[in-house]
């Protein structure tokens, strides 16, 4: 089980490797384009290589009450966060916006309490506080005492966006984890089409000149990485150590966002930021070492069934 666990920390430390870049490149997307535009758009372009990549495959369907869990999903990670995170980034720093990110381990653990009956410890509890109450502490000394449009924006798609992260990974226990985001994203697909295609004529009949280079390298990043590929190993690494615990590990990209965001970005990161953020950073620490249970779930007539034909 400890080997288990420590692989499920390790899965879910490289999605959010791959997801501390997504604020960033964010901010480049949306100085040229619209951000509904950004957060639908890159969906629908990401079912492509899923659709795919089920077909290659040869995965089942899924049937309808998993079905309905992926509409979860499919709220939470491919409408809620990517659209107000993007709204947000018209307004804030990455670097900002990534600390306001950081409550985004609590609001998953309380999800996981919920969904999948994990019941963690009281150390756990004290130390996912301990680490959300510095980052609004964070919040309002960086807006000056107050709280800013782009935090409020930023809550907004941590509360959702961590529903869709807790309800992937339960599922994934069910369907393996790249299987979730891979249909979840076909799912949604069709309901995508007209909105984005509106947006985008909308777009080029307001702008008509080319995008710049580093935006489609941006918004292919956000595709490809952020809506896809990372979420191959941040639901399986949930699913496999467990939502709570792993989900904690991404207090760890407010580190990884400042420091690329510094290093490829040129934003400037003040001295007291990169102290909130070791601040954070020990609360993952302690939350590691508490215990947390799982308790019985109700036993239900089960939708599971292997996803793949051959």
């Amino acid at each position: 089980m400890k080997t288990r666990e420590t692989e499920g920390m390790l899965l879910g430390l490289i999605g959010v490797i791959i997801f501390s870049l997504t604020l960033p490149m964010t901010r480049i997307v949306v100085e040229e384009i619209h951000p509904l535009l950004n957060g639908l758009g890159r969906a629908l372009v990401a079912a492509v290589p899923a659709a795919a990549l089920l077909l290659w495959r040869r995965e089942r369907w899924p049937t309808w009450p998993q079905v309905k869990s992926l509409a979860v999903v499919s709220l939470g990670v491919i409408i809620a966060f990517p659209v107000f995170s993007a709204w947000a980034m018209k307004t804030v720093p990455a670097s900002h916006g990534a600390v306001v990110n950081g409550l985004q381990p609590l609001c998953v653990a309380i999800y996981a309490a919920w969904l999948s009956h994990e019941r963690p410890s009281k150390g756990f509890w004290l130390s996912a506080v301990a680490g959300s109450a510095i980052v609004v502490a964070f919040a309002l000394q960086a807006g000056g005492g107050g709280v800013q449009a782009g935090d409020l924006l930023m809550l907004v798609a941590v509360g959702i966006g961590a529903l869709g992260y807790a309800e992937g990974a339960r599922l994934a226990r069910q369907m393996g984890g790249w299987q979730v985001i891979c249909w979840a994203l076909v799912v949604s697909a069709p309901f995508l089409v007209l909105p984005v295609g509106w947006l985008a004529w909308a777009h080029h009949a307001a702008h008509p000149e080319p995008l710049a280079l580093r935006t489609w390298l941006a918004f292919g990043y956000v595709t490809l990485f952020s809506q896809f590929i990372g979420f191959f190993a941040w639901y399986a690494g949930l699913a496999m150590g467990g939502i709570a615990r792993v989900g904690q590990v991404q207090l760890l990209q407010i580190f990884f966002t400042m420091a690329l965001s510094a290093l490829f970005f040129g934003e400037h990161v003040e001295t007291s930021t990169w102290i909130y953020a070791a601040a954070v950073i020990a609360t993952v620490v302690l939350g590691r070492r508490a215990s947390i249970r799982t308790a019985a779930a109700p036993v239900v007539a089960t939708s599971a069934r292997p996803t793949n034909a051959r």
